[in-house]
This record gives C-alpha cells, sequence and structure tokens, in this order.
C-alpha cells in the first residue's frame, strides 16, 4: 500500500484530530488561518478552536487579484499563475502562522483549503441551457500540501455543484449537525461579502432547515468605501454614520429581481457590483447621490434584505434567537438597523454558542474535511439517504 494511503487511513481512525481551515473571501482581506483540534464525526464531533489569525495580503497582490476575481473576462494567463502561485503562497502564511503559535507541521494531521473564489455561476445566473452549476476556486492545493508537508483537502464545493446543488452556501451543513437546539429555533447569519443566513428549526420540530443566501453583505459596501473614499471598508461605520439612507434609491435597488427569488439561492459579486448599482439607480433617475449617502444606503440595503429573508422563514420569532459572525459583525451601524428592524429576534454574536465569530468559515471548513476523512458525509437532500463527501485529497509528496 502506498505510504501516503496508510497515513491516511490512521488519521482516519484517531480519535481525536488537529486540522487547519483555511478561508479568503470576496472581500479579498487576506488569509484566514484555524487551528482545530476536532474529536468524532457526524453528530458526535467536537470542535476546539485553539488559534485563530487572519494574514492581510498586501496591496499590490490584492489589486492583482481583483483583476481575475468576479469579473466576465480575464487573463488566462494570469489565472494560470495565480492558481499555483496562491497555493504556495498560502503554503507559506501557515508555515508562517504555525511558527508563531510554537506549533510543529509534523503535529497537523490536514489542511482543509477553501482557495480564493474568482467565479461564481450557478444556472440561475448564467442563464445556459444544459449546463450545470459551475463554481470556481484558486489556490493549488498540491501547492500547500508540498509546501507545508501537510495533507490538504480542498475543491469543497465542486462536490456540492456535481450533486446537484450551486456550491454555496456550505455552512447549512456543519450548522445544523452542531448548534441545532432541542427546544428553540435558531438562525445562524453570516456577514461576509454576502450575507447567509442558516435557518435551525428544534430538533423536536418537523420543520424543515434552510440554509440560503440573502443577497449583498459587505461587498458593495467596500467597493463603495474603496472607490469613494480609498477605504478597504466602512471601518466603524463610520462613512454610513455620516450619511442618510436615500429612500428612493432604497426602494431602486431592492426591485432587483434577485429579491423576489425563492429560497434557496445563492449569488456572488458577479451579480452585486458598483455597475449594477449605478444601473438600478439611474433607471429610477437618482441622480448625484453624495458618496457618504451611498454608503449608508448601501448599508441599510444589506439589513433590509438580510432582515426580510429571516422574518419570511421564522415564524416563532418571540422563541428564535440569532446569531451572528463574519466582518459585517463588525460594522456597529448595520448591527443596529438589524436589531431595529429585527425588534422580537435575540440577536447575540455566534460567540455565544460556538467560538470567535471572525473564524467561524474557516472552522466551517476543517469540519467539512474532518467528516470526509473519518465520518459518513452529509444529506444533500434530507428527502434522500445519500450522503456526499465534499473535498479532493492532495499528499505532501
Amino acid at each position: 500500500m502506498n505510504s501516503a494511503i496508510k497515513t491516511l487511513y490512521k488519521i482516519a481512525q484517531k480519535p481525536s484530530r488537529t486540522l487547519i481551515g483555511l478561508m479568503s473571501g470576496t472581500s479579498l482581506d487576506g488569509l484566514d488561518i484555524a487551528l482545530c483540534q476536532i474529536k468524532g464525526s457526524g453528530k458526535t464531533t467536537e470542535i476546539e478552536l485553539e488559534n485563530f489569525e487572519t494574514i492581510s495580503y498586501d496591496h499590490n497582490f490584492k489589486n492583482r487579484l481583483k483583476t481575475i476575481t468576479s469579473v466576465p473576462r480575464a487573463s488566462l494567463q494570469e489565472i494560470t499563475v495565480l492558481h499555483s502561485f496562491l497555493g504556495n503562497y498560502h503554503g507559506e502564511l501557515i508555515l508562517k502562522a504555525l511558527d508563531k503559535w510554537g506549533v510543529d507541521h509534523s503535529e497537523i494531521d490536514c489542511i482543509a483549503s477553501h482557495g480564493q473564489t474568482i467565479y461564481h455561476a450557478p444556472k440561475r445566473q448564467h442563464h445556459q441551457p444544459n449546463m450545470p452549476n459551475a463554481t470556481f476556486q484558486i489556490g493549488d492545493a498540491d501547492h500547500i500540501s508540498h509546501k507545508t508537508g501537510i495533507i490538504t483537502v480542498s475543491d469543497f464545493r465542486q462536490k456540492h455543484t456535481a450533486a446537484g446543488g450551486e456550491g454555496a452556501p456550505m455552512a447549512g451543513f456543519v450548522d445544523q449537525m452542531l448548534f441545532t437546539h432541542d427546544h428553540k429555533e435558531r438562525i445562524l447569519l453570516n456577514i461576509g461579502g454576502i450575507a447567509n443566513i442558516t435557518y435551525l428549526p428544534p430538533r423536536t420540530s418537523d420543520k424543515k432547515a434552510i440554509t440560503t443566501d440573502t443577497g449583498p453583505g459587505n461587498t458593495l459596501i467596500d467597493k463603495a468605501a474603496k472607490k469613494y473614499f480609498d477605504q478597504d471598508f466602512d471601518k466603524d461605520g463610520r462613512i454610513a454614520k455620516r450619511g442618510s439612507v436615500h429612500a428612493a434609491a432604497l426602494e431602486a435597488l431592492k426591485l432587483d429581481p434577485y429579491f423576489q427569488k425563492p429560497l434557496p439561492k445563492t449569488t456572488g459579486p458577479e451579480k452585486f457590483n458598483l455597475d449594477l448599482v449605478d444601473i438600478r439607480l439611474s433607471e429610477s433617475g437618482i441622480q448625484n447621490l453624495s458618496s457618504n449617502d451611498l454608503v449608508a444606503t448601501l448599508t441599510r440595503l444589506t439589513a433590509e434584505t438580510i432582515a426580510k429573508t429571516i422574518k419570511n422563514i421564522s415564524d416563532d420569532v418571540i422563541n428564535t434567537s440569532l446569531y451572528v459572525s463574519g466582518g459585517g459583525f463588525h460594522n456597529p451601524v448595520l448591527m443596529q438597523w438589524l436589531r431595529d428592524l429585527l425588534p422580537d429576534f435575540a440577536v447575540s454574536s455566534f460567540a455565544k454558542i460556538g467560538f470567535n465569530p471572525d473564524a467561524k468559515e474557516a472552522v466551517i471548513f476543517a469540519i467539512l474535511a474532518n467528516e470526509m476523512l473519518a465520518g459518513e458525509g452529509f444529506l444533500m437532500n434530507t428527502d434522500s439517504n445519500e450522503k456526499v463527501n465534499f473535498g479532493k485529497i492532495s499528499f505532501p509528496d
């Protein structure tokens, strides 16, 4: 037997595994690295977040990524080169983090790499007959495993599309497995570039869980902050505080057909970008909107579309708690508006039931990898008993 297969077999049999989860979101701000200790699998899974860090990308590299991310046309050479480079670069960042934490690479059983999404194209977006849902992440896992000497699992979203899904959101599988309450409804909200929620009915209920994107999270706010203020994001909501929500502009943006589509659904920056904003405002005859007012209006758009989705899903608000993670959790204007729009919900940090809310997505992929290594997989369709394992394995040698 191949020695690498033997090593994989031993890892799968261990009662507890040490995994690193990686996440790089659509904001392109850097790499989230989560060091996790995971016991068991399936519903017996226990997770301990031992260390977490976000290592920022430098300005030049971030700008280079932007030329191939969420754009309809890009250089094939640049995509190919950055696919390999990013894998090697992520490997370097992992070794840097391990050195800082005083952890030897030999102590890590597996790396779970989400990669960098450069294009998300579900059928509802590409509209090509007889073509499947599709999504594309770069950051070659062979480069990661070879650089670090650690087995790496990657390309989680590809199996989701192969099994008929849209490749996103992926968090719902882990949310259902670990955070369902015996008697209470829960909603887990992650506000990244795109906002997504997982609705978790109580174990005693016959209702089904739902995981869906709601629309823009931080992506429009970030892009406007960069374009008009040369800031990567609206830190502490300071720009939005200086502006006022433009009611007509907000209504024009909310009329986008995406918000009327049935759940569940996915989307990305390919859909929600400043070009779309310009088109919607122009069609409505809205001109000379100040930059401050634009950021305030885009922040309100995120809040209202999240709140509307939550209200449409949950019918027992008195008994429902909302737990928030992602970068949007740090925007006090956005969070206050969510509380105002959802007065009957108990809104808290995801840390109340889990761990550091900034680490959630990286940890999610570590758990997905753990399940692929040692579990039975996840149900894609609750009406079927077929389980799916997510991820491909890359060996160091």
